[in-house]
């Protein structure tokens, strides 16, 4: 008999998209085979999100539309995991009665003998936990880029926004050993690897469970001392555990990207009360103030919430005052969406949905001309780009390559007459800059082919499927590729 196939489907923030990579790699250990994009797999996994409405309309859509395919088709298991299946347990099943497996964040490595369960007994099988067994980052692997790799440093968050509520699936934070994790990187680095993002719920709230409060600024050192490998990115840190010590990490240690994701979610300091957010506007700007110092290239993203219950027009505007001020590259903008079982769905003041969409169109407006005039900046100037693979959807069309700069901005540049691969470096002069990426129109300075090439070749010379899909809101913030590129979105949680 052939292998069974499967597909991993992913919904939400760069924590979901690692533990799909556990995931693929679970279910490769346990025999099955992943599905050719265009072919019927046995096995359909949904890793679900529960912060955002349209994850829930988008997962119970999906589930639809495969009912009728399940039907026709002998053998084939659906399982749902992740934070919705964590939240709504028996719900899944009570709502979609095909599905065979429901599985939470705390237990992602019973995942096949669950399906094993299913097929056995006939029947869906659904289990919680409340508390992790195991910590994801000992579970089996497959990494969708040869080049690229997320790095789990902790789970959990030990925050209480009221907007989120993501502590209550994944429970509070568990830091790994700082030992595990640079053993980690340098297994990564051997195999081919030159970027890692280092990843957390919140990230810099790292030593909190290990008891010690610059554990993070001695994890990036430690991680830039690694022979081999030449960039180092984190997401996404909360201001209220940004110390100085993180910044002069940053600006000492040559192989930690001067690139920073940093969640505002408001400028009011009124509103930030109200979420539970333990920074005020002016704390929040003076970590900017701080970072632009000592690292005047920086390039700093966020993300905003706008239309929180109780916003008024004036809070509206102090939101509009820091982005004016922080002149981020990037923002990751959403309209604040109700999720059952925060505070914040029960609070008085729920704003309309046409002034929320009104507000929300304007500081779209204001944050698209700061970025543009801001990669208008980089006009001129030489970047040394990491090719990506899956970053430019018109490559093809248009000649040219993409992949990321050192500060993670989008580059498409013209394709060289020498063959490169994704993981190489190529050198460019930046021509043109649009709002949210920048065009390299002239011929290449230099290519640089690199062990991370190597390892893409190697990787494409030995059959292999195509990497699944994101279906919603991975931020690009320092997203290793393959990973296609998505709208702007994310958890929202940091």
């Amino acid at each position: 008999m052939s292998a069974r196939t499967y597909q991993v489907v992913t919904y939400g923030c760069q924590m979901n998209v690692h533990d799909s990579e556990r995931l693929s790699g679970l279910l490769e250990d346990a025999g099955y085979v992943k599905a050719d994009q265009d072919g019927s797999p046995d096995v359909v996994v949904f890793n679900t999100c529960a912060v955002r409405e349209n994850a829930d309309n988008r997962l119970y859509g999906n589930l639809g539309r495969l009912a009728p395919v399940k039907a026709r088709q002998a053998g084939m298991q659906i399982a749902v995991g992740g934070c919705l299946a964590q939240k709504d347990r028996d719900t899944i099943v009570r709502k979609a009665p095909w599905v065979d497996v429901v599985f939470g964040t705390h237990n992602i490595g019973h995942l096949p003998a669950l399906l094993e369960r299913a097929r056995v007994e006939s029947e869906a099988q659904v289990e919680i936990l409340e508390s992790l067994e195991t910590f994801p980052s000992t579970l089996p692997t497959r990494r969708e880029s040869a080049y690229a790799a997320w790095v789990a440093i902790s789970v959990g968050c030990n925050n209480t926004c009221t907007f989120c509520i993501v502590p209550a699936l994944r429970g509070k934070e568990k830091d790994r050993r700082p030992g595990d994790i640079l053993a980690e990187v340098e297994a990564l680095v051997a195999e081919g690897v030159i970027e890692v993002t280092l990843l957390g719920q919140n990230v810099n709230a790292y030593g909190s469970d290990i008891g010690d409060r610059e554990a993070f600024s001695k994890l990036l050192r430690a991680s830039g001392r690694i022979d081999g490998l030449e960039r180092v990115r984190f997401t996404s840190p909360h201001p209220r555990d940004f110390t100085d010590d993180v910044i002069a990490a940053m600006a000492e240690t040559p192989t930690v990207m001067h690139q920073l994701h940093m969640p505002l979610q408001s400028g009011s300091d009124t509103v930030l009360r109200a979420m539970r957010r333990s920074y005020r506007q002016d704390r929040y700007l003076g970590i900017i103030e701080k970072v632009r110092a000592a690292m005047p290239d920086a390039a700093i993203s966020t993300d905003i919430i706008v239309g929180f219950p109780g916003e008024t027009e004036e809070d509206f505007e102090q939101t509009l005052h820091v982005v004016r001020e922080a002149r981020f590259a990037q923002a990751f903008t959403f309209q604040y969406s109700k999720r059952p079982g925060t505070p914040a769905a029960e609070m008085d003041g729920q704003i309309p949905k046409e002034v929320v969409q009104a507000r929300y169109e304007r500081l779209v407006a204001l944050q698209e001309e700061i970025s543009w005039e801001e990669n208008k900046k980089q006009v001129g100037r030489t970047l040394e780009v990491l090719v990506a693979e899956g970053e430019g959807r018109k490559d093809d069309r248009t000649d040219r390559l993409s992949g990321r700069a050192p500060d993670n901005r989008l580059v498409h540049f013209t394709r060289p007459t020498e063959p490169v691969r994704p993981g190489d470096m190529v050198s460019v002069e930046i021509s043109y800059a649009a709002p949210h990426h920048l065009l390299a129109e002239g011929p290449a300075l230099a290519v640089r082919r690199t062990r991370a090439g190597d390892a893409w070749e190697k990787r494409q010379a030995a059959p292999a499927a195509k990497p699944a899909g994101v279906m919603l809101g991975l931020p690009g913030i320092g997203a290793p590729a393959p990973l296609p590129a998505a709208p702007a979105g994310g958890c929202g949680c940091d």
